[in-house]
């Protein structure tokens, strides 16, 4: 993967968490915040073994499906509640100042992420 790391997430995984045609799911972004690498690193390891990710692993999203997501997702502030930083609730997916994401996210199932474990590490 990338020699360029990424600061792991701790603390709970419940908010990471989102129904997404009827499954449980957790984006490529915060998986790989999860694993310590880049989204762009995990998402490159995740094509080079797409076989190991059938449909009920893994989905890459659709474009009204990311519309959803992002109506639900954006803030109206950059600073979080009760957060003097004011960084931590800003969505992933949101396009940012140095152009956002060229491609929709993936979604992987509870057996997606675990499989996802395996390449990433």
């Amino acid at each position: 993967m990338s020699s360029r790391k990424h600061k792991p997430v701790h603390g709970p995984l419940e908010p990471l968490i989102l129904v997404i045609r009827n499954q449980r799911v957790i984006l490529d972004a915060d998986l790989a915040r999860l694993y310590g690498v880049t989204t762009k690193a995990f998402n490159q390891a995740v094509k080079r073994n797409v076989e190991r990710f059938p449909e009920d692993f893994a989905f890459q999203l659709t474009s009204a499906e990311l519309g959803r997501l992002r109506s639900q997702t954006v803030t109206s502030s950059r600073k979080a509640i009760g957060n003097q930083e004011g960084t931590d609730n800003w969505s992933q997916i949101v396009t940012s100042s140095r152009g956002g994401r060229r491609y929709s996210p993936w979604a992987f199932t509870e057996h997606g992420a675990i499989m996802a474990a395996n390449i990433a590490a």
